[in-house]
């Protein structure tokens, strides 16, 4: 699934898990569709950031790496990291940013 994230300020689509984690972080239920209104962002903004800080929202590598009977044969190829939530999360901050300056809300939907 892929989640849409809209302000006034612009669109965002994002990959379903790493939305769904960020607006848990946010303090929402991870409903789809939702929306925060615009008087709310801030705090909701300022809970996303803490949650990014702490070291429990770091995903655990086996989590993602965990090797399917494919991957095992393929044991000589060279991976590639996986990305982390604090990573993925930075286009979102932006965003998140450019509506509370904008005094915006956001909403959100399959996208």
């Amino acid at each position: 699934m892929i989640v849409r994230f809209d302000t006034e300020a612009g669109t965002l689509k994002m990959h379903g898990d790493a939305a769904m984690r960020l607006l848990r972080l946010m303090g929402h239920s991870g409903t789809v569709p939702g929306a925060i209104l615009a008087a709310d962002l801030p705090a909701s903004l300022e809970a996303l950031r803490a949650g990014l800080a702490s070291a429990e929202t770091a995903t655990p590598s086996a989590e993602i790496r965990a090797a399917t009977p494919d991957e095992e044969q393929d044991d000589d190829e060279e991976r590639e990291p996986p990305v982390d939530l604090r990573t993925r999360a930075v286009p979102f901050l932006a965003m998140l940013e450019t509506a509370v300056k904008g005094k915006s809300g956001l909403m959100w939907d399959r996208g």
